[in-house]
């Protein structure tokens, strides 16, 4: 028999607006959404660390992020 003993999630996330609206606009709505994104993240109780967050040349917003898989626990994963 297994059983999950630690589980999490690690992903690249690319936050961007369109082309056609501008730059300095796209910049504000992409931080915007990135926050609401770790707002959704803490409000449901999931754990997550951002690795690294890199504002972009076009206005978007690169985060590399290790989260919480499911409900399962994070083990060490998040020290």
């Amino acid at each position: 028999m297994k059983r999950v003993q630690a589980a999490c999630i690690c992903q690249t996330l690319r936050f961007f607006q369109k082309d056609e609206i501008p730059k300095t606009f796209r910049e504000r709505r992409s931080k915007e959404e990135l926050e609401m994104y770790k707002k959704s993240l803490k409000d449901s109780g999931t754990d997550f660390r951002i690795l690294e967050e890199k504002p972009q040349e076009d206005g978007s917003i690169v985060i590399k992020i290790i989260k919480q898989y499911n409900d399962s626990p994070v083990g060490d994963y998040l020290k």
